[in-house]
């Protein structure tokens, strides 16, 4: 395994409650690295976070991490078969959005 793909494993399986239901699969293509993550359904909030928090924590440490070894690495989370995903309501009109988000956690990264 991967150093990329046992830091994420760890991770994963230290928020769930359901670790055996992880999966982690790693593709390595000319885009760079792949990782595609399925958890237990009922997990899928904790990964998720509120507003997408915690994804976005864990795909910017992903990204660290494959800075470490000159590779680009994005994660996917697949939703589970069955899943209905509630309509996003912003409950903070001036929070700023999630590109500006990711672009400025991207400037931070450049800064290290």
């Amino acid at each position: 395994m991967h150093q990329d793909q046992e830091f994420l494993d760890f991770v994963v399986k230290a928020l769930v409650d359901k670790p055996e239901a992880v999966k982690i699969d790693r593709k390595v293509d000319e885009m760079g690295v792949l990782m595609t993550l399925e958890v237990d359904p009922a997990d899928m909030g904790k990964i998720i976070g509120r507003q997408g928090n915690t994804a976005k924590a864990i795909r910017t440490l992903l990204r660290v991490v494959g800075m470490k070894f000159n590779a680009r690495v994005n994660l996917k989370i697949n939703e589970p078969e069955g899943s209905t995903r509630p309509a996003y309501v912003p409950n903070n009109a001036g929070a700023p959005s999630a590109a500006s988000s990711v672009d400025a956690a991207m400037d931070d990264l450049k800064d290290l």
